[in-house]
């Protein structure tokens, strides 16, 4: 028997007590708005994360370019992606600061999408959840 039901809709969480919730944000952005986005984590007090570089297309499409006469399709694009693992209070933060960092107004500005993050768990000490994460 139930005896409670909960209806959840998209965008809601359910928190139940004790339990910590942690995200991974991750962000794919131009390469020329590196330091800007860092900077503007490290303003927002987010200053862990990880930043590769990676290639990738999207709504920005490529270019066409011509080397020794022979036109060529560029269509993945260098970008940069960072991968940000914070506790829950911390994810708004954490986008605010990569739009303020990123955003230029064109196409080809970047994504940012969050996930939920079962567990993280620090080498050195053991720690896990949120305490690992800092």
């Amino acid at each position: 028997m139930l005896s409670s039901l909960v209806v959840l809709t998209p965008g809601m969480a359910v928190y139940l007590k004790g339990e910590e919730y942690m995200k991974m944000v991750i962000a794919v952005v131009k390469p020329e708005k590196l330091t800007d986005v860092k900077q503007a984590l490290v303003d927002a007090d987010v200053g862990k994360m990880t930043v590769s570089s990676v290639i990738g297309c999207g709504s920005q499409g490529g270019y066409a370019e011509s080397y020794r006469g022979v036109i060529t399709e560029v269509n993945l694009l260098d970008k940069v992606r960072f991968e940000i693992a914070v506790n829950d209070e911390f994810v708004q933060p954490t986008i605010d600061a990569i739009i303020k960092g990123a955003r230029t107004g064109a196409i080809g500005d970047g994504k940012i999408f969050v996930l939920p993050l079962e567990q993280c768990i620090r080498v050195r000490t053991g720690e896990t959840g949120g305490k690992a994460i800092g």
